[in-house]
């Protein structure tokens, strides 16, 4: 099989010719700078190459062709034209990783000041001008956006402030993804994965708007989950708006893409804790679950596309609602979650969803774990998900920048042993 038809076979739950592989494909399946720079060095030899970041608020690097040939992957990823903090990928710069010396190449618009304390501020668009929105400490290797709500005063508050990020797409934006697309679709021969704008509904990540330069509305991680409970009216009136100009944007994607694109990420929502839900399954189903299957039907309905969930955490007893929202994908399956038990997901799940993900502990194993270690839960876990299709490999959400090396390369070990499984 090519690793386009070896991806569709598992998407349809049927079986493949050997383990289909995805990491790099999207936002929550990479592998940070850091560590892609040390995988690549010990693969290749090569000392000089510098790895770009594809994604500068996880600060995940890129696979390039020669990396992703000499790990058998079996995926490519369309993303959108900017980032989460609205700077578009070209131009690329030199920048060094405070917390290790990495020299990685960032986008021309990733611009940045440096506290007294060797910390690191990204500003949205690059406009130094404006408060920053992302702080990045000198000893980490990824940001997290900074607070910025104005006082709450509830008379005043407007469910379109919290809108603004959610238009039509242009003429140049849906010519973005036709020629990415067209790119992998004619000259390779990988599964394609395409991001959608705008339809994850409630996503966290998302709600603070660290690429927009005044944002409005309810922006504090806290208050927004405050609001899903105590504001319920003002976002449902979000999430309305939000889904009639993701409708409009499905119906535009799929005239343009058609069924090159063989599985699509919608959701990043993420409503599970280590050790439960955070939200009950009746509140799953009021709040979430009508729009997204308003979402997931159009898709279904223009095109072949087989959607993709990324939800973290112990969401087991949302899972048969999730499933009737139409999502084909789970990602991350987080095993080492409460009730998450890999094979318990797989019996009773394993015919309705394919599971993208579950490979390894990026908790515990993939870090702090013996190559051994590593290498044993990578096989045990392929064991489980991989028969009779409806699985796609790759670890427990994003690999860590400071990840050992020796701990990758058992996992890819692993990995090309267990091909034939």
């Amino acid at each position: 099989m090519t690793p386009r038809e070896r991806l569709n076979a598992v998407l349809n739950h049927q079986p493949a010719d050997c383990l289909c592989v995805d990491f790099g494909a999207g936002g929550q399946t990479g592998i940070g700078v850091c560590a892609v720079n040390k995988l690549r060095q010990a693969l290749t030899g090569d000392k000089k190459w510098k790895v770009k970041v594809t994604e500068p608020c996880q600060m995940l690097g890129e696979i390039d062709e020669e990396l992703r040939k000499i790990l058998s992957l079996d995926v490519v990823g369309v993303n959108t034209p900017t980032d989460m903090f609205g700077l578009r990928y070209e131009d690329f710069k030199p920048f060094i990783m405070p917390a290790d010396g990495t020299e990685v190449l960032v986008p021309a618009q990733f611009n940045y000041t440096v506290s007294e304390d060797g910390d690191i501020f990204l500003y949205p668009e690059g406009d130094t001008s404006v408060e920053p929105c992302a702080k990045m400490p000198k000893t980490g290797y990824f940001f997290d956006s900074i607070r910025s709500q104005k006082p709450v005063i509830e008379e005043n508050l407007n469910p379109m402030d919290n809108c603004e990020e959610f238009g039509i797409l242009s003429d140049d934006d849906i010519a973005y993804f036709k020629k990415q697309v067209d790119e992998y679709y004619y000259n390779t021969d990988y599964g394609i994965y395409l991001t959608i704008p705008g339809v994850a509904f409630g996503d966290i990540a998302m709600v603070p708007a660290p690429w927009m330069k005044n944002p409005k509305g309810i922006r504090d991680v806290e208050e927004w989950y405050i609001s899903t409970a105590l504001r319920r009216d003002y976002v449902y009136k979000v999430f309305e708006k939000q889904c009639e100009t993701g409708l409009k944007n499905i119906e535009l994607l799929a005239k343009a893409l058609g069924n090159k694109v063989q599985v699509v990420f919608v959701s990043g929502t993420d409503f599970g804790t280590q050790r439960g839900p955070f939200i009950s399954p009746q509140a799953y189903r009021d709040l979430y679950k009508p729009f997204q299957k308003a979402i997931n039907d159009k898709i279904h309905e223009l095109t072949s596309w087989k959607v993709f969930m990324h939800c973290c955490g112990s969401i087991y007893k949302l899972l048969p609602d999730i499933i009737e929202a139409g999502f084909d994908v789970l990602n991350p399956v987080q095993c080492s979650a409460a009730e998450m038990d890999p094979q318990r997901l797989k019996n009773e799940f394993g015919d309705q969803l394919v599971f993208w993900g579950g490979g390894v502990d990026t908790q515990k194993t993939l870090p702090f774990g013996t190559p051994e270690e590593v290498y044993n839960e990578v096989r045990e876990r392929i064991k489980i998900f991989s028969p009779n299709g409806g699985f796609v490999f790759n670890s427990i959400h994003n690999v860590q920048s400071n990840v050992p090396t020796k701990n990758l390369l058992a996992m890819f070990k692993a990995i090309e042993d267990s091909r034939d499984l």
